[in-house]
């Protein structure tokens, strides 16, 4: 999919090879304030663990120059381990998405690149529900989230040297 001077790219589990080293290149610009963090230095590893699950499915936008300015994965839930879990009771279909990550070059922020990768990655989903979660000390991140139409059900710390994230969860069948 090609829009406004950007290229946007689908991968697959099979492709991890193909396009670890261009998710960790973006990575490192866009976390170059914290690099110094252990757990943004554990990144490589949660490429490695999403990569790994044969339903992963990845969305790389590049420039005109063909450079990678930002990404976004994730891959389908296991049944009963859903983030939303431990927020909420369960909705009558409860089949979902995890949105792992999303992320942009800091020079390629603010032109709604996001929204465009958010898009391509769960618009052909056959799942009826999107979850991710947000630092909860980025309160204009988690309001963008809602403007796209996630509503916050909790917050959660899965691991102790980790943020703590608002839990948010997309009705992807509304509307349909």
């Amino acid at each position: 999919m090609t829009t406004a001077n950007v290229l946007l790219k689908q991968y697959k589990h099979a492709d991890l090879a193909d396009i670890k080293q261009t998710l960790l290149d973006v990575h490192a610009d866009a976390y170059e304030a914290r690099a110094a963090e252990p757990f943004v230095q554990r990144f490589p590893w949660f490429v490695n663990h999403w990569g790994s699950k044969e339903g992963f499915s990845c969305v790389v936008v590049y420039d005109a120059n063909e450079q990678a300015i930002g990404f976004t994965y994730g891959a389908p839930a296991e049944a009963g381990n859903e983030w939303w879990r431990e927020c909420m009771d369960p909705p009558s279909e409860t089949s979902t998405f995890s949105v792992s990550e999303l992320m942009l070059r800091v020079a390629s922020r603010g032109r709604g690149l996001g929204q465009q990768l958010h898009e391509a990655l769960l618009g052909e989903r056959d799942e009826a529900l999107a979850q991710l979660t947000v630092d909860t000390k980025r309160p204009r991140l988690q309001a963008l989230y809602e403007s796209w139409g996630y509503k916050k059900v909790g917050v959660r710390q899965p691991f102790p040297d980790s943020p703590v994230y608002a839990v948010m969860v997309l009705d992807l069948k509304a509307g349909a």
